[in-house]
């Protein structure tokens, strides 16, 4: 039997480097985004100019979600599927608030939200995209996607904070496994630099650093100050963050 790990979290994190700690495993498949076709197929032509490669992306990949849903929840060859996934692409299409079992495939998967501090996410995304909103983010889906697992399976699914599994990656990704019930493998700490073959096609937009690295860089804290413009954007995040923090796996 497969356990499918489905991590969902938001822009600018460190869920690609997470994504190569996975594939790291000789027992494990890795899928990057493929949500994203559906989700940029949902935006309007001037919001999905924002994004790179964005016809690239669309032609890589299913729009319809429910294909997508149903491909994620078929056979796998591997014990292990780690399933990379960016909150935001949980469109208000498949909401159940708008579709009811838009969200039921997700109580198959073994969910796990990666959470960063806001503010260095939203000043590390707004070198890519200028202007974002909560919802460009993910923290809100990713907090209505917590309630609705909870509900949904009776349990509340593991919250992983991004500095606790740089401040000690061992630790980190040892409680990460022992969370979703897989045993831990000393591989999942280095890989080789370079791009890996499940890499999406958008890349060479977005991954130059990670396919420079061979492992987890230490933690630093970021000193950059969040725009003023930006100001109502960091305070419904911040919230939105502290809530889910409160949740997250304790090493």
């Amino acid at each position: 039997m497969t356990i499918r790990i489905a991590m969902w979290s938001g822009p600018r994190n460190i869920s690609t480097a997470m994504m190569r700690s996975w594939s790291s495993r000789a027992d494990c498949v890795v899928s990057d985004e493929p949500l994203y076709a559906h989700f940029l197929g949902t935006l309007d032509a001037t919001k999905r100019a924002t994004h790179p490669a964005a016809d690239e992306v669309l032609a890589s990949q299913p729009t319809d979600w429910r294909t997508v849903a149903s491909e994620l929840t078929g056979p796998c060859v591997r014990p292990v599927w780690y399933q990379k996934h960016m909150a935001h692409h949980l469109t208000p299409e498949m909401d159940p608030a708008n579709t009811p079992d838009g969200w039921d495939w997700i109580a198959d998967l073994t969910s796990v939200l990666l959470i960063r501090d806001p503010a260095e996410m939203i000043t590390s995304f707004i070198k890519i995209i200028d202007t974002p909103t909560p919802d460009d983010l993910g923290l809100p889906q990713q907090a209505r996607l917590f309630d609705w697992i909870k509900d949904a399976t009776g349990s509340a699914p593991p919250v992983v904070d991004a500095r606790d599994i740089l401040g000690d990656p061992r630790r980190g990704l040892a409680a990460l496994c022992e969370a979703v019930g897989v045993p831990f493998d000393d591989a999942m700490l280095a890989w080789p630099a370079g791009p890996h073959p499940a890499d999406g096609v958008w890349a060479p937009h977005w991954y130059a650093s990670v396919n420079r690295s061979t492992g987890f860089a230490p933690y630093a804290p970021k000193n950059e100050p969040v725009p003023d413009r930006l100001g109502g954007v960091l305070d419904e995040c911040r919230s939105l963050y502290d809530r889910l923090a409160a949740h997250r796996v304790r090493l």
